[in-house]
């Protein structure tokens, strides 16, 4: 039986599971086919920034509870799978034969996508085939042969010669390093710190890193702005990666219009706003709030009095706000 790799391991049908909602409502609200949801839960299939933020607001859960831990029955459940997988391809010839075809490949100077399309297959059974991850079935040889210019016999002689000559050595090594590194605590390839409590640690750190969490809402003639990544949104290119960068949901009537509806403000919580730029006023000290607290926010433009004290500036009712805390607006985007 062909095996799949599980390349996004998850939490996803143990969250949906406890919300009481079958994978075919998943499916729906997601606008994925049910044998998408099926692989995404399984993690032979991953999602992309827009479809990962979208299952975390229908399931209702943050983007790191997606991430397993070690506690998770999911957790062990993949690496026993990468552990029986790396004992059965050890002496079953999958990766020596998957190695040869590369370096056959290579030689014939064929890019994988036209191996695969003269093979006649998808691109990714051909590459599972290659690194060793899926079985050939004896009806693929011929295609695969052919692809090449070969008989099945020859390609088989091609390989056996390759092998023997020591040119398939380092792929295999570095195929099964490969595999050997998500077993590994704190391994540099895997970036999996299981001793530290996240089990897929660099995936959460990859995908965080393009995203951002947004703080605040529009309540009434303010925002309430709650210090957690409970929604999160695709960052802009410029602010991918930034330190301190979380967005609001302006009351837009409050600058008279300034800032258009249907809009993100991006603010930089380590930048201090000068006279006359646009800010976030929060009434708290922004350092000190919780993940639970919810504090008053008001979208400024940030003005001084004779004093020098700062203050924010709202035109619509006019009015004088003060807080604590002043962050600077770098960006707005329309949603």
């Amino acid at each position: 039986m062909a095996q799949e790799e599980i390349i996004f391991p998850n939490n996803i049908r143990n969250i949906r599971a406890s919300k009481g909602m079958k994978m075919t409502e998943l499916a729906r609200r997601a606008n994925l086919s049910l044998s998408a949801v099926s692989k995404i839960e399984k993690g032979v299939r991953r999602l992309n920034q827009k479809q990962l933020l979208n299952v975390c607001t229908i399931l209702g859960c943050k983007l790191s509870d997606i991430f397993i831990h070690e506690s998770d029955s999911v957790a062990q459940n993949w690496q026993n799978e990468i552990k029986r997988r790396l004992n059965d391809n050890e002496d079953s010839g999958l990766k020596i034969f998957g190695s040869g075809l590369r370096k056959i490949r290579q030689r014939k100077e064929k890019t994988i996508a036209q191996a695969a399309k003269d093979a006649k297959m998808t691109l990714s059974v051909y590459h599972k085939i290659e690194v060793g991850q899926r079985e050939v079935y004896e009806n693929e040889i011929d295609t695969l042969a052919h692809a090449f210019g070969y008989s099945a016999s020859e390609l088989f002689d091609e390989i056996a010669k390759l092998y023997k000559a020591g040119e398939l050595t380092k792929q295999i090594n570095k195929v099964k390093e490969r595999v050997k590194s998500v077993l590994e605590p704190v391994n540099p390839i895997s970036g999996l710190d299981i001793h530290g409590g996240l089990y897929g640690a660099q995936l959460y750190d990859n995908a965080r890193k393009k995203l951002v969490p947004v703080f605040g809402k529009p309540a009434g003639k303010n925002i309430k702005l709650k210090k957690s990544d409970e929604t999160m949104i695709v960052a802009p290119t410029t602010l991918e990666g930034r330190n301190g960068i979380y967005a609001v949901i302006p009351n837009s009537k409050r600058l008279g219009g300034f800032i258009p509806e249907s809009s993100y403000v991006f603010v930089d919580a380590t930048t201090k706003p000068k006279v006359g730029d646009l800010a976030v006023c929060i009434n708290e000290d922004f350092t000190k709030l919780s993940s639970d607290d919810i504090v008053d926010a008001q979208i400024v433009v940030v003005r001084q009095d004779s004093h020098g004290k700062t203050f924010g500036h709202v035109s619509n009712p006019e009015e004088k706000i003060t807080g604590k805390t002043f962050h600077k607006v770098v960006m707005i985007v329309m949603q």
